[in-house]
């Protein structure tokens, strides 16, 4: 990011063919303001009327179950067809619960299907729903939109330029797929280049890729971790994290996020205590943490990790999923970010679809782990291997990555995310994670406030991810904006505005350290 380069640089600003602006006067800062996080509490009307409306609408929905189940309502629900069989119920019956008479009703605002690459704008497949968004048809229309719900950090999802002539030259020359794993006659050159590339980039010993971001994860750590080792995982971590862990077969307990106080006791007290049961030490013990957290925007703690795992004698698992590309001053990650030795962390772990605009996962370290995986891992042994234009993007992105192209939206992401936090601060939203992070999450709270919000942005040519309960906390309903190096600081003002407008007309403006302002007022001090 701009401020964590720890030279000065001063260049002028500059515009490419795509009248992108990229401001490239670096500073210096301390520690300290790298990790600089803001975590503002929910106020206090906020969570009672929060609660409230998840009261009604659980009251709403336990009448209409009766109605039904009296015959008087007829509307078809969210019915598991497992029970009446005999077998074991699919689903809780609260999920089923919450489907029929909450999720339901606001679906339209989930899982909208898109018409084009999904860049800085793309084109939203327009869907109407006749029966209450039980079913949908389509119209044959799209609805043009400024995209702030991918994670397209780079700006790399294009359809012209570089990548996407490359990509379709690998198909011409290598086909679509190998039909085999990459550990039998999958393995082919250019999976061979990608690798390569990659162990050069993150100053690695070696590196291996996969096909699948998830599975990176969720079929890797059971490689490295097994019955007898212990992995302390961040309370926040990433699904497939927690599925790899559980996969494992090793203990695992979490601690409270980015907390390295709470961190500290659980290693201290495994080491002084060893197994629960058999009091014996630990075969090994594993740290597992996000470079960027996407839900809340913060980031890893990595200079204080690094200096626990040396000090207790552990091994660091960081997922970059969201941060190798989109964080640093070369796009490293967050080692880079925090300008730290590489070697210093055991296990780097990635995904190519955010940053690079493609598909798959890696993990990287010594050359001995990566063997040992490459032997060892179902997602490579069992899996087919990556198809040629998949990689081929990758390695095309690398390519611009390491040079004056990729400088240039290392610095236009930054200056973006800059902008759009302070802007949104400034205005009295609560935001949430640090200020470098390109994931920007605006609380919300209320359900019918979620569900508004999004239909409102949309009306207004900006369409975002709106995220709710189960899939957060219950008082933490949020916006989460991601924000990409291909936005142009039109585009960004002209969602600030929709926001502006929004924000005021449901009011969600809830900070209590911050002045709530409109937009216009803050532009004109300026």
């Amino acid at each position: 990011m701009i401020d964590t380069i720890s030279s000065t640089v001063h260049e002028k600003i500059k515009s490419d063919k795509n009248n992108y602006k990229y401001d490239c006067k670096l500073s210096t800062n301390n520690e300290d303001d790298l990790q600089s996080e803001e975590f503002e509490e929910t106020p206090l009307y906020a969570a009672v009327l929060t609660y409230i409306s998840y009261a009604i609408l659980c009251l709403f929905g336990w009448l209409r179950d009766f109605l039904r189940q009296s015959n008087i309502e007829t509307k078809r629900g969210a019915i598991d067809p497992n029970a009446s069989l005999g077998f074991v119920p699919l689903y809780q019956s609260y999920e089923s619960f919450y489907t029929r008479n909450m999720y339901t009703r606001v679906r339209d605002i989930f899982n909208r299907p898109i018409a084009s690459v999904p860049g800085p704008q793309f084109e939203l497949t327009e869907r109407l729903s006749d029966d209450y968004n039980w079913t949908y048809r389509f119209t044959g229309k799209t609805i043009r939109a400024i995209n702030l719900g991918s994670y397209n950090y780079l700006g790399f999802a294009e359809k012209t330029g570089p990548c996407a002539t490359e990509s379709i030259s690998a198909i011409k020359s290598f086909g679509i797929a190998t039909c085999s794993t990459s550990s039998e006659t999958g393995t082919q050159r250019y999976q061979i280049e990608l690798e390569q590339l990659l162990t050069e980039f993150l100053g690695v010993e070696s590196c291996i890729a996969f096909g699948m971001g998830f599975a990176t994860n969720a079929l890797n750590i059971p490689v490295m971790a097994s019955k007898g080792d212990l992995i302390l995982s961040d309370e926040l971590n990433h699904v497939s994290l927690i599925l790899g862990i559980r996969l494992s077969g090793a203990s695992s307990q979490t601690f409270a996020h980015n907390d390295m106080n709470d961190l500290e006791k659980k290693l201290r007290a495994a080491i002084v205590q060893g197994h629960p049961r058999t009091n014996r030490p630990w075969k090994k013990i594993i740290i597992v943490v996000e470079g960027v957290y996407s839900m809340e925007g913060s980031i890893c703690r990595l200079p204080q990790l690094i200096e626990l795992k040396k000090k207790y004698k552990a091994y660091l698992y960081m997922d970059e999923a969201h941060s190798i590309g989109a964080m640093g001053k070369h796009g490293r990650g967050i080692v880079d970010y925090f300008n730290v030795d590489t070697k210093d962390v055991d296990i780097l772990m990635g995904t190519f679809t955010k940053s690079f605009g493609s598909a798959g996962g890696y993990i990287a370290g010594k050359k001995s782990l990566i063997d040992h995986i490459r032997i060892n891992s179902h997602a490579n042994n069992y899996a087919t291997s990556m198809s040629a234009p998949i990689v081929q993007q990758i390695i095309s992105s690398l390519h611009l990555l390491n040079g004056p192209e990729g400088k240039k939206r290392i610095y236009q992401l930054a200056d973006n995310t800059r902008y759009f936090r302070q802007k949104l601060v400034d205005m009295g939203f609560i935001i949430y994670g640090n200020k470098n992070s390109p994931v920007v999450p605006m609380l919300l709270y209320m359900p019918a406030r979620v569900t508004r919000f999004n239909r409102e942005m949309l009306r207004r040519g900006i369409a975002v991810v709106t995220v709710g309960f189960p899939a957060t906390k219950l008082l933490e309903a949020r916006v989460r904006f991601c924000l990409s190096a291909a936005h142009t600081r039109q585009m960004l003002d002209a969602a600030l505005k929709a926001i502006d407008e929004v924000g005021t007309d449901i009011s969600i403006r809830y900070s209590t350290r911050h002045e709530h302002r409109r937009l216009r007022d803050i532009s004109s001090e300026k």
